[in-house]
């Protein structure tokens, strides 16, 4: 590949994540104005464009189908309800509503891909943030971190533990048995900081409950088919891929979409036009656009060239590689999203083990099916810590992340870059740091 493509793939990425850390153009016409211009200077053609994005069908088919079914509850008022009786619930007290919001987003993420959860609960921040009289930002970047870090809890909690478990054949119950305390003891670090990073939330205190808007559910028969619908979406995200004929997530959620709209047509509690209208098209636009810059510098050669620098850096030794891997993985999904960063890191890292003779180059076929040396084991834990935990970093760090500022953003409030940087820095350092002393104990010493 010619020298002046990579450079103008690095330049025009660069560009990007600067312009969207200092705001000054929308993330989404950042990003895509980036794709575009990789397409005009013919870095790559726009087939190959098309090409990287489909290659990330399943994420934008499931983000896409859980939006229209999110969306198409809506009329029935059950999201209000929900957040009056959790504010109730937790007696109007802020303390009591974070603690809240971490108890309920933990045990779904651990079954649920952060994202689909994050989409799932936002909705209920807005109006539970109103009726405690606080922010609801700080209150959505919460749901984020948690989820991020509940992510870690089972292999399919994140897309990126998905990824480089499927890479190292590391099955459902081997990841519980090695990684869940990690899961673990990241979202115990959350807990432990929110008095200190949410300091506000946490000394409210509603006054008079009585006070509270009493929302009324809407069209209660329809949503009673709903939740049914929503129910075996659920399931089927649990179950889907354990069947003899396996339904991926994405199919799924796109099912569940279409059920979702029938109803909501032939009951008449809205139209299919004014569903599709409130999709989030701005974060599943961004999202295709940072696929296809990050197809630019897999095409132009910059991520393998990668792997020669890995191997010289870290040579042979495993214990300096894997902490130095927590850092530099977190560090870099802070600023690159985690799914495309781990999809080019993973055939990266197996690169570098056969580069420096720990593994033989079968490793490195598509139908690799067999177990890798339980001692470089550590380095794609450390992969799978740092990419999950350095999402909490910053605002394009991980798709939850995304998804919670496009939800921000339908309820008039923008989540900055730099709010967010405000909050994620220092849980991301910790966290990671927690994490690198998790993999030391538990795996290298």
């Amino acid at each position: 590949m010619e020298n002046w493509q990579a450079l103008v793939s690095i330049i025009t990425f660069t560009c990007v994540i600067f312009l969207i850390m200092t705001e000054w153009i929308h993330l989404t016409i950042t990003a895509l104005l980036g794709a575009l211009l990789l397409v005009f200077t013919n870095v790559m053609t726009l087939q190959d464009a098309v090409g990287y994005i489909g290659k990330s069908h399943g994420t934008l088919a499931l983000f896409f189908g859980v939006m229209v079914l999110v969306r198409a509850f809506e009329p029935t008022k059950i999201f209000d309800y929900l957040a009056t009786q959790l504010v109730i619930i937790a007696k109007g007290e802020g303390k009591r509503l974070l603690l809240g919001i971490v108890a309920i987003t933990t045990p779904i993420c651990a079954v649920l891909p952060n994202a689909t959860t994050v989409m799932l609960i936002a909705p209920l921040i807005p109006p539970m943030a109103e009726e405690l009289g606080v922010n609801f930002v700080p209150l959505l970047i919460l749901l984020v971190f948690v989820a991020n870090s509940s992510g870690l809890l089972t292999i399919v909690g994140d897309p990126a533990t998905f990824i480089v478990g499927d890479a190292i054949n590391l099955s459902f119950t081997d990841y519980l048995v090695r990684l869940s305390l990690g899961g673990v003891i990241s979202v115990i670090v959350v807990v432990a900081i929110l008095p200190i990073l949410f300091r506000k939330i946490w000394q409210t205190k509603l006054a008079n409950l009585e006070e509270l808007p009493h929302p009324q559910i809407n069209h209660p028969r329809v949503l009673t088919l709903g939740a049914v619908i929503v129910g075996l979406v659920l399931l089927f995200f649990v179950i889907g891929e354990q069947l003899p004929v396996k339904v991926s997530p994405a199919a799924v959620a796109l099912l569940g979409a279409g059920l979702a709209m029938l109803l909501a047509h032939h009951s008449r509690i809205d139209s299919v036009n004014n569903i599709l209208r409130d999709v989030d098209w701005s974060t599943l636009i961004f999202f295709m656009s940072i696929f296809v810059l990050i197809g630019g510098l897999e095409k132009t050669g910059v991520i393998n060239s990668l792997s020669g620098i890995l191997s010289v850096f870290l040579g042979k030794n495993i214990v300096f590689g894997s902490i130095f891997l927590v850092f530099f993985i977190g560090i870099l999904s802070s600023v690159i999203p985690n799914i495309p960063l781990v999809v080019a890191m993973v055939p990266l890292l197996k690169q570098y083990l056969v580069n420096v003779g720990f593994v033989s180059a079968d490793i490195l076929q598509p139908n690799f099916d067999g177990q890798l040396p339980i001692q470089v084991l550590p380095l794609f834990y450390a992969m799978m810590f740092g990419a999950t935990l350095g999402g909490n970093g910053t605002l394009v760090g991980a798709s939850s992340n995304i998804v919670a500022a496009g939800v921000s953003e339908q309820h008039g409030r923008r989540i900055s870059f730099k709010t967010f940087l405000h909050y994620g820095i220092p849980l991301m350092l910790l966290q990671l740091t927690t994490s690198a002393l998790y993999i030391l104990f538990r795996f290298l010493l």
